[in-house]
């Protein structure tokens, strides 16, 4: 079992404090969180930086901690640029680079990047293959129906080689099923409650096995949102208004996905996710996050497993 933390990012205009993401992220590596993450939101009401920009100055600010996002809705990316940007960033990190991918579903707003809504599966995979090339191939050749290269060569390629380890998010059976044929590993939503996360894994390990996978190859993992304080009604009054900060409207669904409550409430949820099939489980508050991270180390990883 492996614990991650969250990058901060959500930051309004002047907020952002340099020494203390700088301390955040110190304090994460002191505490053995093996990696930490960031999240993507270009358009949105919540004011929330890129997770490029945000990983790139963690890189700078930690030696030891994986830095990741999940997910890059590279649907709406170019994947010649996106390449380009986390072959740099791994180079920068000097291999510490985890990338989450995911299509976004029917409702982003395509119309804004200049992607066709009607074939988004198809553009996500084809943008996916594109990368792999680059990453991989001396000069990379791609025809497809969105995307062409001939004889195409990137440098640097990433530092891990043949690349950083491609974690698929998704919550539809398609979707899942495309995981395993595509990528490395599977991260479940912070929005999917620890049943359905649960449903999710075994579609994922019964592909596995159809395809002749061996599940330990192939890790699974979850966003978990989490907010303790020993007043559990206050958690939770918290833990609402920061998801309709971030979402934009009340998700009662999402908020029931959440981890609220006191420490033994929270011990004993994150068992479950555990239970359910989690390998990591990515710990996201949403306010008081340096203390959070402070109360999750002390007394709630110590008591899981």
């Amino acid at each position: 079992m492996k614990f991650a933390i969250a990058i901060p990012q959500f930051y309004a205009d002047g907020e952002f404090d340099p020494a203390a993401f700088r301390s955040y992220l110190a304090r994460a590596e002191e505490l053995g969180f093996d990696s930490a993450w960031t999240q993507e939101g270009t358009l949105g009401v919540s004011p929330q930086f890129s997770p490029i920009e945000a990983m790139t100055y963690a890189a700078a600010c930690t030696e030891r901690l994986r830095l990741g996002c999940v997910v890059f809705v590279s649907t709406l990316h170019s994947p010649v640029h996106l390449a380009k940007s986390l072959s740099t960033l791994d180079q920068l990190s000097r291999g510490r680079i985890e990338v989450g991918v995911g299509t976004g579903g029917r409702g982003r707003p395509f119309a804004a990047f200049g992607v066709d809504p009607h074939r988004y599966v198809t553009r996500f995979t084809e943008g996916i293959a594109v990368m792999k090339a680059l990453w991989s191939e001396p000069l990379a050749t791609f025809h497809g129906e969105f995307f062409r290269l001939e004889n195409a060569p990137m440098e640097p390629k990433p530092f891990q080689k043949p690349y950083p380890r491609l974690w698929f998010g998704g919550a539809s059976e398609p979707a899942l099923r495309r995981a395993v044929r595509m990528g490395d590993g599977f991260f479940g939503a912070g929005s999917s409650p620890t049943a359905t996360f649960a449903e999710q894994v075994e579609i994922v390990r019964a592909a596995l096995a159809e395809a002749g996978r061996a599940a330990d190859s192939f890790p699974i993992a979850k966003r978990a949102y989490i907010g303790i304080d020993e007043d559990a009604e206050r958690a939770r009054t918290r833990m609402n208004a920061a998801l309709e900060g971030i979402y934009g409207y009340r998700v009662p669904a999402i908020e029931a996905a959440a981890i609220t409550g006191t420490t033994a409430d929270c011990i004993r949820e994150v068992n479950q996710v555990a239970a359910a099939g989690a390998e990591l489980i990515l710990f996201t508050a949403l306010f008081d996050q340096r203390e959070q991270m402070e109360q999750l180390a002390a007394a709630v990883l110590p008591k899981l497993g």
